[in-house]
């Protein structure tokens, strides 16, 4: 008996395995650039992509709870491409591994062939979009978070994992930097909530299925957010006029202004705390944007599956380009599984 014999015709994976082999097709040219010719046989790339692709679909925390996984788990060694008699690969060798395709920009590939492929069965619009950011909790603690001078706080206590006191002295990203992952800044969100060291995730989505079709991640800062989605919405828009929904934090007019020079009109929601909106009544009064207003809210469902389902609510990963790594690959898990279920509903 094979695994292939075990998976149920109807089990949810099927699908989904036909999409990624696809995909991994079309990508094959570019593997054979990331290993040397000489030396032992490597993991199979396609395989160690679907090990990665499973590692988010079934929320499974750590690269050695994958491969326990797959020691037993015939489901899994279906999916992965592993008969019941392949050796299971050593952690440190997937790791290595993995590395090789965050060097390769695989996971930009990848991801942009899964919004090629939503494409391709004209499940995307092309007119209306949203932008939103979320807070991605770093892989650093409070305690890392030290002077760059040598004036360290006292602690609180002996051992090894010591107490530190920080009462009365202020810290901020100009003064302090974390000491095992300095890409990380301490950030609040919202004034009610604790400030953390983080990241920011950025993602553009079409409104018509709530895909994902652009992602982007950025250090912790105030303007990021805006900066970030004046990126990404330049790679969408062109000689015809567009929307771009978000929220209140981007209703301000440099960022208003940028979009209109874009040629994309500001579906962004009015900010009137104590201020004035930059977005007018011109645009307010049409039906369209109340649409964008209702639509942009699904964008919150992409950030909620990354953080519960998906292994965003605190990445065990460090440094910028690894985080935004294990972002991408998020967004395409999440919109393989949103096409595998437009598919089934139609």
């Amino acid at each position: 008996m094979q695994p292939e014999d075990t998976v149920p015709g109807d089990h949810p994976l099927r699908p989904m395995r036909v999409m990624v082999n696809k995909i991994l097709r079309e990508l094959s040219p570019e593997f054979p650039k990331l290993y040397s010719r000489r030396g032992r046989p490597s993991i199979a790339p396609e395989k160690l992509l679907r090990a990665l692709l499973l590692q988010m679909f079934y929320s499974i925390r750590s690269e050695p709870m994958l491969l326990e996984q797959l020691r037993y788990n015939l489901l899994f060694r279906w999916f992965v491409g592993l008969s019941m008699d392949d050796k299971i690969w050593d952690p440190s060798t997937f790791s290595k591994n993995r590395d090789r395709f965050l060097n390769g920009e695989i996971s930009e590939r990848f991801f942009a062939a899964v919004v090629e492929r939503a494409r391709a069965d004209e499940l995307l619009s092309n007119e209306h979009f949203t932008v939103d950011g979320t807070l991605i909790e770093a892989w650093a603690s409070h305690k890392s978070f030290r002077p760059k001078s040598d004036d360290e706080p006292p602690t609180s206590s002996g051992g090894r994992n010591e107490g530190v006191n920080f009462r009365g002295r202020p810290r901020s990203n100009e003064t302090h930097v974390s000491s095992t992952d300095p890409d990380a800044r301490l950030y609040r969100k919202s004034s009610g909530a604790p400030a953390i060291l983080g990241y920011l995730g950025h993602a553009l989505m079409e409104n018509r299925n709530g895909l994902i079709v652009g992602v982007k991640t950025t250090r912790a800062t105030g303007i990021a957010e805006r900066e970030a989605a004046l990126e990404l919405i330049r790679g969408v828009s062109g000689s015809n006029r567009i929307t771009l929904g978000a929220d209140k934090a981007y209703d301000t007019k440099d960022f208003v202004e940028a979009l209109r020079a874009l040629n994309v009109t500001p579906h962004v929601a009015q900010n009137t705390t104590r201020r004035r909106s930059a977005i007018d009544r011109r645009t307010v009064r049409h039906p369209g944007y109340t649409v964008s207003q209702r639509r942009r809210k699904l964008i919150e469902e992409s950030f909620g599956w990354g953080k519960t389902i998906g292994r965003l609510r605190k990445v065990h990963f460090r440094g910028l380009d690894l985080v935004g790594d294990i972002v991408r690959w998020t967004a395409a898990a999440y919109n393989l599984i949103r096409i595998r279920n437009l598919r089934a509903a139609t």
